[in-house]
């Protein structure tokens, strides 16, 4: 019997799925892939061309938090898919909740009280880098949120567990750096506290030290004194006075983090601190998959030749959010049927630390069925936590998968990387990995999980956000 080259069966198969032709035009509105390429390997791996961001100025070396590459190592059991998908959306629901109060209270400020304690964004905390601090310099591991704005570390002393959860590095301890200072009650950045934080400052009168709080809607908290000290991103990029927290008292699901970066637009962020040096530009790729340590976090401009901008909004309500314009989605090529005022209020913003992309029903509903409906010739599979379409290509080599593509403003088009429009939990069960807002005066969300690959660039300085293909190689 004669045996068919994997280039026949191609070939076969695609003409069984696109009996009319698959030109080079349509070609261009799918994904043809393996279904090994989908499940991301168990060891750690370096993309092809990715090394050459290592070792450059303003550039840190970009892991997640819970893959084989990741500094933090791998004490105790990760957090399962589904525990990570409710972890999201609980950050979800608090960034709706503290969206609609914060609104709410502008629109009508003489009836409206904001709550007392709204409480932080819950982190999904995905990606970390490590920075130095101190001098000499202490390295510490910690994740970066475009939602947050105060910059923190666990400090010593820690008199127990109850003070100071377990982290990878050791603990910064403010007694052994020179250049260490806590900030004073009466100082400017202390009274910019509460615009950080979402919470009143608290002065200790024993030392007229400032005090910042740190409450996350899960309980989490880090507490402890507003101080300066020399942050060191890189060997050549060292920041004497940096504002941050320093600890003595946190708790919560912060896993073994030693703290977290601030890269919001509030004056207090590290975008705001470092704008001299860097002049309120930062850029990401986050790789490919848990198992890939070919990302970055960028601080500065560089090579934008390739990067696409669309506008930069600002929301009275929520002036430390990056909002986007977004006007629709199209699915195999084409535009779907949605009213671009779907997207239009209370808005769009894009986020580093929500996973998965939050869209209006009625928006998700006209994307899940145009997928659908490119997908008919596969096996549906359960429904899982946020999502209900999934596919079994179990029994699958080849699949062929509809291109996805986010329309914004200023003529922008993103395309979804492939990674990014499925969450998979195993080969019998890969999900669009988009999901439906449960309320229409819900924000939608541009998240981490569609953003992966790709160059985004924040220009504050020129209002503007851009996006770059094949950003980590």
């Amino acid at each position: 019997m004669a045996t068919h080259s994997p280039l026949l069966f191609f070939l076969l198969s695609t003409y069984l799925l696109f009996p009319f032709g698959f030109g080079a035009e349509s070609e261009s509105y799918f994904h043809v892939i393996k279904v090994t390429f989908l499940l991301p390997p168990l060891r750690c791996s370096t993309p092809k061309g990715s090394n050459h961001h290592e070792n450059k100025k303003g550039v840190l070396k970009l892991d997640h938090r819970y893959g084989p590459c990741s500094p933090l190592g791998h004490h105790g059991k990760p957090p399962t898919l589904g525990e990570i998908l409710s972890q999201d959306q609980s950050r979800v629901n608090s960034l709706q909740s503290r969206f609609k109060a914060q609104f709410h209270q502008v629109e009508d400020t003489k009836t409206t009280t904001l709550p007392a304690h709204l409480g932080t964004l819950v982190e999904t905390f995905n990606y970390v880098v490590t920075i130095g601090l101190g001098t000499p310099k202490s390295d510490l591991t910690v994740v970066f949120d475009t939602g947050s704005n105060l910059n923190w570390v666990q400090c010593q002393p820690c008199a127990g567990a109850s003070q100071c959860y377990p982290q990878q590095d050791p603990i910064f301890d403010p007694s052994k750096s020179s250049t260490y200072l806590n900030i004073s009650c009466s100082s400017q950045d202390c009274s910019l506290l509460r615009s950080a934080t979402g919470h009143s400052t608290i002065c200790d009168a024993s030392t007229s030290t400032c005090v910042y709080t740190s409450i996350y809607v899960d309980n989490s908290f880090s507490m402890g004194y507003f101080a300066r000290d020399t942050l060191a991103l890189t060997t050549s990029d060292v920041f004497t006075n940096f504002a941050f927290g320093c600890g003595q008292s946190n708790k919560g699901l912060f896993g073994r983090i030693a703290g977290l970066l601030g890269l919001g637009r509030n004056a207090l962020s590290l975008i705001s601190q470092t704008a001299k040096e860097y002049g309120r530009v930062f850029s990401y790729c986050l790789p490919p998959t848990s198992s890939s340590n070919g990302g970055y976090l960028k601080f500065g401009s560089g090579d934008t030749t390739s990067v696409k901008f669309t506008p930069l909004l600002t929301d009275p309500n929520s002036p430390s959010f990056y909002f986007l314009q977004m006007l629709g989605i199209s699915v195999r090529g084409q535009q779907l049927n949605i009213d671009p005022s779907t997207f239009a209020s209370p808005g769009t913003i894009i986020d580093s630390g929500t996973v998965i992309t939050q869209l209006p029903m009625s928006a998700y509903v006209a994307l899940r069925s145009a997928f659908r409906e490119s997908m008919s010739n596969y096996t549906m599979a359960p429904a899982f936590s946020l999502f209900d379409t999934c596919y079994d290509f179990s029994q699958q080599d080849i699949i062929i998968v509809p291109k996805v593509v986010l329309h914004f403003g200023g003529n922008v088009d993103v395309d979804v990387p492939l990674l990014g429009i499925f969450f998979i939990r195993s080969a019998s069960q890969a999900c669009l990995a988009f999901a439906g807002n449960s309320d229409a005066s819900d924000l939608a969300i541009f998240g981490n999980h569609q953003q992966q690959t790709l160059q985004v660039v924040y220009d504050l300085a020129s209002d503007k956000v851009g996006f770059g293909v094949a950003g980590c190689t």
